[in-house]
C-alpha cells in the first residue's frame, strides 16, 4: 500500500540521477517547476541525448559518453542552487529567476554535431542557433517559454547574448566563473577519469555574492582559494584532456573527410547522402531552418561517414575507414623556434606527399586560436562583465578583478598550442625530422 505522502512526494518532483550531483530534483507543483519540466521534454532539448559532451574525446577516453543533455541537466541544478543561495540576501524577481534558470537549461540547445568540430567546418556557432531556437515560435522550446509570458523568449535570449539586466545574473551563465564551466568541469574530470578538474564547487557557491552597486556577481573573501583551484581545473583541463594530441588528430581526420566530401559535391562528383535529409543540404551548401539545423545530431554524420567508406573516390574512402575505424593520424607539438619550425613543416610536408597522400587533406596543422580564451583566465582584453572579481582582505574589504589579488592566477602560463598532424604510414620519418631539428626541447612531443 502507498501513503498518502508518498504520492505527493512523487506528484511534486521529478528527480533525475546524476553522477555528478547525485540527485537533481525540478519541482512540478510551481508554475516555474512545470516551465522546466516542459523544456526538458522539448523535442530540441531532448536531441541533446544524441551530441556528445566532449565530441570526439571517446576516441582518448573511453567513458567519454556523456551528453549535452546530462550537462545541461546539471548546469540548470547548479544554477537553481547559485539562485537559492543568492535569494536569502538578495531580491530576485520570479521573472529573472524563471529566465536565468530556463537560460541555464537551453543554453546549449544550438549545438551542432560533436559539439563544436561542425562549427569550424561549417562556419556557424552555436549560440546564435540557440538564440533563433528561443525566440523562434516554430520551436518547442520557443512555444513553451511564451505560454509562460510573453516576453521570456525575449529575456532567455538576452541573457544568452549577455545583454540582460540585472547583469550578475546574465554573468551566472555566461562568464569567467559561470555555472556552465562549473558543471563541465567536474563531469568531464569524472566521465573521461582525468583528476584535473576536481575543484571545491560548494565552497565557490557558498561564496558567491552580488555587487549590487556595479551589478556583477564577485566571490567573498572566503572563496578567493576555492576559485584559484577552479581556475588551475580549468587550465589542466584544457591542456591535458580538451586539446589532447589524439583528440585533436580525430578531429582533424573527421574535418579532413567532411571537407573532401563538400570539395568533391562543389566541383560536380558525387557523394552519397540521404536524400530530403538535412545533412543533404548541409553538404550542398544550402542555408538550413531551424528545425532543419535541430534535427541533425551526431548519428547523422556517423551514417554518412560510414556510407562513404565504399564511396569511389578513394581519398574520401580512406578517410571515412579511418574515422570509423579509428586508424587516425599522429600528432606532434612543434616547441621549436619559428625558423625551425616553417623548415620542419616543409621537409615533413614532402614526405607526406612523397608517400602519396595529399597533403591538404593529410598534413594538418592545428593551431587552435581559441586556447587562451578558453584555458587559462585572463583579464587583458576580456569584457568587465566576464572576468572575475573577489573581495580582498576581511577588515576592510574592497572588490578587485582576481588577477589583481592572486598570485596563483597570474602565474597560469600563456602557451600557444601549434601541432601538426600526419598519417601513421609516415610517422618513423616525420620523427626522425623532428629528432634532427636542433632545438632543446625534450623529445616527449612526439605523441601515440
Amino acid at each position: 500500500m502507498i501513503s498518502n505522502q508518498s504520492v505527493e512526494y512523487q506528484l511534486t518532483e521529478r528527480i533525475y540521477r546524476d553522477p555528478v550531483h547525485n540527485i537533481i530534483r525540478l519541482r512540478t507543483d510551481t508554475d516555474e517547476g512545470q516551465l522546466m519540466v516542459r523544456l526538458v521534454d522539448a523535442r530540441e532539448f531532448q536531441r541533446l541525448r544524441r551530441i556528445k559532451q566532449l565530441g570526439l574525446a571517446l576516441y582518448t577516453y573511453q567513458g567519454a559518453e556523456h551528453s549535452r543533455f546530462t550537462h545541461s541537466l546539471g548546469v540548470l541544478h547548479l544554477m537553481t542552487r547559485v539562485l537559492d543561495r543568492l535569494a536569502s540576501q538578495y531580491k530576485i524577481t520570479e521573472e529573472d529567476r524563471a529566465a536565468a534558470r530556463a537560460a541555464a537549461l537551453l543554453h546549449d540547445i544550438g549545438h551542432g554535431s560533436f559539439s563544436h568540430v561542425m562549427e569550424k567546418v561549417l562556419g556557424f556557432h552555436h549560440e546564435a542557433w540557440t538564440v533563433r531556437a528561443v525566440l523562434s515560435g516554430e520551436t518547442e522550446v520557443g512555444q513553451v517559454l511564451r505560454s509562460y509570458s510573453e516576453d521570456l523568449p525575449e529575456r532567455v535570449a538576452s541573457i544568452i547574448e549577455g545583454n540582460f539586466k540585472p547583469a550578475a545574473l546574465a554573468q551566472l551563465v555566461s562568464s569567467q566563473l559561470d555555472v556552465d564551466r562549473m558543471d563541465y568541469l567536474l563531469r568531464d574530470s569524472l566521465m573521461t577519469g582525468a583528476k584535473y578538474g576536481i575543484y571545491d564547487l560548494e565552497w565557490i557557491i557558498n561564496a558567491l555574492q552580488i555587487d549590487e552597486e556595479r551589478d556583477r556577481i564577485f566571490v567573498a573573501a572566503r572563496g578567493l582559494y576555492a576559485v584559484e583551484e577552479y581556475l588551475q581545473a580549468r587550465y589542466y583541463m584544457f591542456r591535458q584532456v580538451y586539446f589532447h594530441r589524439t583528440l585533436r588528430s580525430a578531429e582533424a581526420v573527421l574535418r579532413s573527410a567532411l571537407r573532401r566530401a563538400l570539395e568533391l559535391l562543389e566541383s560536380g562528383h558525387e557523394v552519397w547522402c540521404a536524400p530530403g535529409t538535412a545533412f543533404s543540404k548541409v553538404l550542398l551548401r544550402q542555408p538550413l531552418t531551424i528545425a532543419e539545423h535541430l534535427e541533425m545530431d551526431d548519428s547523422d554524420i556517423i551514417f554518412h561517414i560510414k556510407q562513404w567508406q565504399r564511396s569511389t573516390d578513394a581519398l574520401l574512402s580512406d578517410l571515412a575507414r579511418r574515422f570509423v575505424g579509428r586508424s587516425l593520424f599522429k600528432a606532434i607539438d612543434l616547441d621549436m623556434p619559428e625558423q625551425e619550425r616553417a623548415s620542419f613543416l616543409s621537409a615533413a610536408r614532402e614526405v607526406v606527399e612523397r608517400a602519396g597522400f595529399q597533403p591538404e587533406y593529410y598534413f594538418i596543422e592545428d593551431q587552435a586560436g581559441d586556447v587562451p580564451y578558453y584555458s587559462y583566465y585572463t583579464a587583458e582584453g576580456a569584457d568587465a562583465k566576464a572576468r572575475i572579481y573577489v573581495e580582498d582582505g576581511y577588515a576592510r574589504p574592497r572588490i578587485r578583478e582576481i588577477s589583481e589579488v592572486s598570485e596563483a592566477v597570474r602565474g597560469l602560463q600563456r602557451y600557444q598550442l601549434h601541432r601538426v598532424c600526419f598519417p601513421p604510414e609516415v610517422k618513423e620519418e616525420v620523427y626522425k625530422l623532428y629528432h634532427q631539428a636542433e632545438t632543446p626541447r625534450s623529445a616527449a612531443g612526439a605523441n601515440d
